[in-house]
């Protein structure tokens, strides 16, 4: 087994960041305390959580209403991998989105006139196969506007999480669609540093697209990835 090591923080968005106007009132202002975590939050309950059904992983149905999702047809794959390039099988992923007007089924989201999907709940789950590899079929999420600053819009994106084995084994980030002119202008996506962008938008895959049904991305999820980057120290 790889030793652990801590994650560079070269690769991660500054906690605090200016443009970025939330994180200026919920950023640490003093030192973190070292806090040795319970047997509880190094051993479960990850996925058990959580018992994933076939049809999680199928945001345009998962609605369960008989009919399906309005939008652009959408097919999200990719592996979850882990620092030595292995797979991790057996993650629970999970992604959440707005629908394809740009807003999310949620009670507080008020402030965006966009209609609501009634055949879409915009979130699903799923469980990483023996190779890591996980699945979602969704649609394309619109872009909404948000308080941040003067006409600001978000790009499309997938909020994913890879839940491991435990409390504390758990990933949480967004993925992009490549092309998209807003992320020039998001500061969430430029908070994090310019050689490391990248990694949050998934590629265009004309294999696992579905002729006449749906366009396909792959978008993996490389946990503390080994390979260097330019600009790494």
């Amino acid at each position: 087994m790889k030793e652990w090591a801590p994650r560079n923080p070269n690769d991660h968005p500054p906690m605090r960041y200016e443009d970025y106007k939330s994180t200026l009132k919920r950023s640490p202002i003093h030192a973190p305390v070292a806090i040795t975590p319970s047997l509880s939050e190094m051993t479960g309950p990850g996925p058990a959580i959580a018992a994933a059904a076939n049809n999680d992983a199928d945001l345009t149905t998962n609605a369960g209403t008989g009919h399906e999702a309005l939008g652009s047809r959408t097919i999200i794959t990719g592996r979850v991998l882990d620092d030595s390039g292995a797979p991790v099988p057996h993650a629970l992923v999970e992604i959440w989105q707005a629908n394809a007007a740009g807003r999310y089924r949620h009670v507080r989201e008020t402030a965006f006139p966009a209609p609501l999907d009634p055949h879409f709940i915009g979130a699903g789950q799923c469980i990483t196969d023996v190779d890591g590899r996980y699945r979602f079929i969704t649609i394309r999420p619109g872009p909404y506007p948000w308080g941040n600053h003067p006409n600001a819009w978000r790009p499309a994106h997938i909020h994913f999480s890879v839940f491991g084995p435990a409390w504390v084994t758990r990933l949480v980030t967004q993925m992009y669609f490549p092309g998209d002119e807003l992320l020039a202008l998001d500061p969430i996506f430029l908070a994090t540093p310019a050689h490391a962008r990248e990694r949050l938008i998934a590629a265009y895959d004309h294999d696992v697209t579905e002729a006449r049904w749906a366009l396909g991305y792959r978008f993996d999820v490389v946990l503390r990835g080994p390979k260097p980057i330019a600009g790494d120290p």
